[in-house]
């Protein structure tokens, strides 16, 4: 009997020692280390794509004679006054959409396609419309004066009868003032044809322009009437407009001449009275 006790206990003994390990926490295990391997970098980031450069029309020709690029406030009517040439010539040679729509920094052709132009921007072209190949000039004991207008057959005359009261100044007053009364006429001062005849041009008026060959152009400004339209041609002491003050502080016409483009005192031009 005793022994049977003694037996019981020991089992009962040993049952809760094999339920303890059974529940215990398993151990962790060992950490592994792997040698010669780097750590994980994080892939790299792209960087933004470089934005689109826009190329403008005509880019290519930059600084090359004959062509010019568009400057912030430049119009049409104002490029063609600069460079001789009619606006409706620029539509044509630079194949414009939009007259009304030019952007700064594109480059335009401001001389004829079929023209030879000198290193200076000067226009190698008989007055017929042909051009005929530059030839190298021979040197000179002294230099040769510019032609005058004159020279080429046009023979100015005064485009309005009052008084002059303001007098070419390059920088200031790029041609004459000329007196006078709202609806005095202005007359052409030589046989031409008009270019332009708008209010397009800031600082000008009512404007008309005229182109006599391939050297002279002559402006008519602050009109108060245009009697003329753009293509039209006009004969020399032509009525083609009336006097007026519009965009200036009172009635005078201002006249320039243009001589390839540049502005030039047209008293030097006009006949003495």
């Amino acid at each position: 009997m005793m022994f049977r006790e003694v037996s019981r206990f020991w089992l009962a003994a040993l049952t809760l020692l094999v339920l303890a390990g059974c529940t215990s926490s398993p151990r962790a295990p060992a950490p592994v280390e792997t040698r010669g391997t780097s750590p994980k970098m994080s892939a790299p980031v792209a960087a933004p794509a470089a934005e689109t450069v826009k190329v403008l029309p005509g880019a290519e020709n930059a600084g090359k004679p004959g062509y010019y690029t568009v400057q912030r406030g430049d119009t049409l009517t104002r490029i063609g006054l600069d460079h001789g040439q009619s606006w409706r010539d620029l539509v044509s040679w630079n194949n414009l959409p939009n007259a009304h729509l030019i952007e700064v920094g594109q480059v335009l052709r401001v001389a004829p396609p079929n023209a030879t132009v000198a290193a200076n921007g000067v226009v190698v072209q008989p007055m017929g419309g042909s051009t005929e190949a530059a030839t190298p000039a021979k040197p000179a004991a002294a230099p040769v004066p510019a032609p005058s207008a004159n020279d080429e057959g046009l023979g100015f005359a005064w485009p309005a009868s009052g008084s002059v009261i303001g007098g070419f100044d390059e920088a200031k007053n790029k041609g004459l003032d000329i007196a006078g009364k709202a609806g005095d006429p202005v007359l052409a001062a030589a046989d031409g044809q008009v270019v332009y005849a708008g209010a397009g041009l800031r600082g000008y008026g009512n404007l008309i322009i005229l182109k006599h060959n391939n050297t002279f152009l002559t402006a008519y400004a602050h009109n108060q009437a245009l009697l003329v339209k753009e293509d039209q041609k006009v004969r020399k002491g032509q009525k083609i407009a009336e006097m007026g003050k519009t965009d200036a502080d009172r009635v005078k016409l201002h006249f320039e001449i243009r001589r390839q483009g540049k502005p030039v005192d047209p008293a030097k031009y006009l006949p003495v009275r």
